[in-house]
């Protein structure tokens, strides 16, 4: 175990949605490995709440299963298991009525933090809001945490942030990307602001442009309802590109503080230029290999969702005027990888004479497999025969450097539950960047509607649509091609 685990306060947390599926994949299963950690405290207790007429054992006999699916061998401690099921209870609950409020306001432990995460759709946000304020567990001590989608457009994540609103203030409200929770994003952060090695270089003057790539090789079936509803711009760009965007161009804030760094994200969104029409390019896979095409996956003949999309944007600031920034993200593409690659420029003048030519530095920051940074430089290639320059990679991935401690990292929604525990809004978004967000993306989504664009097909296992290769071509650069 990592000797650093600092415990919580005793911390009352309901879960709503707690049958579902991010409920049992991701958020009980974290918290039980914070609990076999030792994080949290013996006092505290977790409350499922949904429709399903379960009582506390069963919903324990879930939970069991859950662990013992999500979490491997080496943490499925028995004892360790016993004691968290032991703090678990259950609550049916009417999200829309009256049944179940009581009961659940009777379980909370006054003057403690009440954590209420919504596990639910969006459609429920402001029925449970409302609910927990009718029946008196809005007060000082409550924190309510809600996932994505904030909206499908500006004008309703404006009529959500107007409904949380009316119950809770800004500071309860955690709105949770977990893509903020990697222990890579977080020290993009350090990287950036805790090493003067960096900080004079990251601008325009040094950088000739920025690459953010989130690449899925699985498709869309299974959840296809809801993502042709959504596509490539809105559940991906919108949210958690936008979000390393940010953290990549954001100015350094005062301090590691909730609203300082929110502050200087928002500046990078507002800061955004339109992206023209020539600079976005969008795709669908096609069948190839057994696999369905995405238009069977969502069973629609003749849906323009977009599975794939790449584009080019610019930060009209001091800092970044001039330098793209590229984004592509896409599902059925060669191989699952989230990194950010940061190009430097070339030196001004080789002494080395042209035939060697130019060999730009590069910062890689990966998220994901194998969380690490790669900064690849350029030294001369051992031996004799003259000064021949070759490219190395200095890499640190955080399993060689960290050794049997990266194992315990906790991942993303163990940070995050943790952060809301202890009021830490830092890695969340405030309702202004999430409004600010989506008043960049609608006027391009609503240009590709009104042309009627189609997108691209693209064949599984690949890149993505060749048009996406041309938008770096035609300007002399390449994508970084990640090899599975």
């Amino acid at each position: 175990m990592v000797s650093r685990v600092i415990p919580v306060d005793p911390f009352d947390l309901v879960i709503f949605g707690a049958t579902g599926d991010l409920a049992t994949r991701k958020i009980l299963p974290g918290l039980y490995r914070r609990d076999w950690a030792g994080q949290i405290p013996e006092q505290a207790q977790i409350i499922g709440a949904a429709r399903s007429p379960l009582d506390d054992a069963s919903w324990r006999d879930m939970v069991r299963a859950a662990i013992e699916e999500n979490v491997t061998p080496d943490k499925r401690d028995p004892a360790a298991i016993a004691r968290f099921l032991d703090r678990l209870g259950y609550v049916p609950i009417d999200a829309r009525g009256t049944g179940g409020w009581e009961d659940l306001a009777a379980r909370l432990v006054p003057g403690r933090v009440h954590a209420h995460y919504f596990s639910v759709g969006p459609g429920l946000f402001g029925d449970l809001a409302q609910r927990l304020h009718a029946h008196g567990m809005n007060d000082a001590t409550c924190r309510i945490v809600v996932e994505k989608p904030f909206g499908h457009d500006r004008a309703s994540a404006q009529a959500l942030n107007a409904t949380l609103a009316a119950h809770f203030d800004e500071h309860q409200i955690y709105r949770i990307d977990h893509y903020l929770g990697k222990e890579t994003v977080q020290n993009l952060m350090a990287i950036r602001f805790g090493n003067m090695l960096f900080e004079p270089l990251w601008n325009a003057q040094y950088v000739d442009h920025i690459q953010i790539t989130v690449a899925e090789t699985v498709g869309v079936a299974g959840r296809g309802g809801y993502y042709d509803k959504s596509g490539a711009m809105r559940d991906m760009v919108q949210n958690h590109m936008m979000q390393l965007l940010c953290l990549i161009a954001m100015e350094p804030p005062y301090a590691f503080e909730p609203d300082a760094v929110r502050d200087e994200k928002l500046k990078v969104i507002r800061a955004l230029d339109p992206v023209r029409p020539g600079d976005i390019v969008r795709g669908q896979y096609d069948a190839a290999n057994g696999h369905a095409s995405y238009l069977e996956d969502v069973e629609s003949a003749n849906s323009l969702t977009e599975s794939f999309i790449a584009l080019k944007a610019h930060v009209s600031s001091w800092r970044w005027k001039g330098t793209p920034f590229y984004l592509r993200t896409g599902k059925r593409l060669r191989t699952r990888t989230s990194e950010i690659a940061i190009t430097f420029k070339d030196p001004p003048h080789s002494i080395f004479g042209e035939q060697e030519g130019q060999r730009s530095n590069m910062l890689v920051i990966r998220l994901q497999p194998n969380e690490g940074i790669k900064l690849k430089v350029t030294i001369k290639e051992p031996g004799p025969g003259g000064m021949r320059l070759v490219e190395v990679p200095l890499d640190m991935s955080f399993a060689e450097a960290l050794g049997p401690e990266a194992e315990d990292i906790p991942d993303a929604y163990e940070r995050l539950i943790m952060d809301v525990i202890r009021g830490n809004q830092t890695l969340f978004m405030r309702g202004d960047e999430v409004e600010a967000a989506w008043a960049w993306t609608d006027p391009v989504i609503a240009a590709w509607e009104a042309r009627g664009d189609r997108p691209h097909p693209y064949d599984p296992g690949s890149s993505g649509p060749e048009d996406a290769l041309m938008l770096m071509h035609r300007d002399g650069r390449r994508w970084r091609e990640v090899k599975p």
